[in-house]
């Protein structure tokens, strides 16, 4: 029987919604799975302990159509230091657009890791909408995908899974900007200062 090696690479690891899904994902797969949030400061351990197992998890949220550059270190120290039995790669990356299609080239550039170093490519789930649909009524969508993609690793049948919120493109930012006017209220944000180019 196998197991798996759930590692969040997102920048706010410890309250991202990466963490949400990992959990979601380790309730519902029927292989033993350990989770590890990616630090600045645990890459060769985790790259030690990757021997260990047959599958690894890796979860993130796009940052700028790519991967978040914490991430991005902690996979060129797996470059140089691989582990000695290398686990098969499953992929779940969620983003804040509507469209699924906006991971795509982070796909594209972990596809590419894993063939140039030896990984085989197990199952992949590109959410659309990730950072947010978890606390919509529309959370079922995200839910059923990852149990969905759960049952793919722990059965080895591999498959590509996407999913997004059931909305068209203005409704969604119509959503989209009544939550972030209401969030910049909170911390005494107005629109017009969130909609500036200038950084202070």
């Amino acid at each position: 029987m196998g197991n798996v090696l759930i590692l969040n690479g997102s920048p706010r690891a410890p309250k991202s919604n990466s963490r949400q899904y990992a959990e979601i994902f380790s309730t519902n797969c029927q292989l033993p799975s350990d989770y590890f949030n990616i630090s600045k400061n645990n890459h060769a351990e985790l790259c030690q302990r990757m021997s260990e197992y047959s599958d690894m998890l890796l979860v993130f949220p796009l940052y700028a159509d790519s991967l978040p550059v914490g991430f991005l270190n902690f996979l060129k120290h797996l470059e140089a230091n691989p582990p000695k039995r290398k686990p098969v790669v499953s992929i779940l990356i969620n983003c804040g657009f509507l469209e699924h299609q906006q991971n795509d080239i982070a796909l594209k550039m972990l596809r590419f890791f894993c063939r140039k170093n030896g990984y085989r490519m197990g199952s992949v789930l590109a959410l659309g909408s990730g950072e947010a649909i978890l606390g919509t009524p529309f959370r079922y969508v995200a839910v059923r995908a990852v149990k969905k993609l759960a049952k793919s690793v722990g059965s080895g049948s591999y498959r590509t899974i996407r999913a997004t919120m059931p909305l068209n493109k203005r409704l969604f930012l119509w959503a989209a900007t009544y939550y972030w006017t209401w969030y910049g209220k909170r911390f005494g944000t107005t629109k017009e200062q969130m909609q500036t180019m200038k950084i202070e």
